[in-house]
């Protein structure tokens, strides 16, 4: 990754679609990610990791077993390790995302939305 300024905006603007996490920059072991959300995702648990959540614009809720979670503009949110969510989002959320450079979007579920972190072009 280089060292360059990076605008948020202009990455957004490069992906193409929903579910599909980009680095946007790393700090340390951490990637600081940024995805366009819509729809509903899956349940699942990062076991080993919290995992930030800032919501750029749009609304994004965060499911959990207990209670939803509501974010908007400029909301944060940390998923503590360990707890089961399903972010969904009714209409096209930008957001930005916080965690460990290893993490997999989908946790301990898998399946066909597991993405790999992409570079921005």
């Amino acid at each position: 990754m280089s060292s360059d300024v990076r605008n948020i905006g202009t990455a957004l603007e490069s992906i193409p679609g929903p579910w599909q996490p980009h680095l946007l920059a790393s700090v340390n072991d951490y990637a600081v990610k940024v995805v366009k959300l819509d729809g509903e995702f899956v349940w699942h648990t990062h076991d080993d990791t919290d995992e930030l959540f800032l919501v750029l614009s749009g609304r994004l809720t965060i499911q959990l077993r207990d209670r939803d979670v509501v974010l908007g503009p400029l909301d944060v949110f940390v998923v503590p390790k360990g707890v089961e969510h399903c972010p969904r989002a009714d209409g096209e959320v930008h957001a930005l995302l916080v965690e460990p450079t290893a993490t997999v979007n989908t946790g301990d579920a898998g399946g066909e939305r597991t993405a790999p972190l992409r570079e921005l072009g």
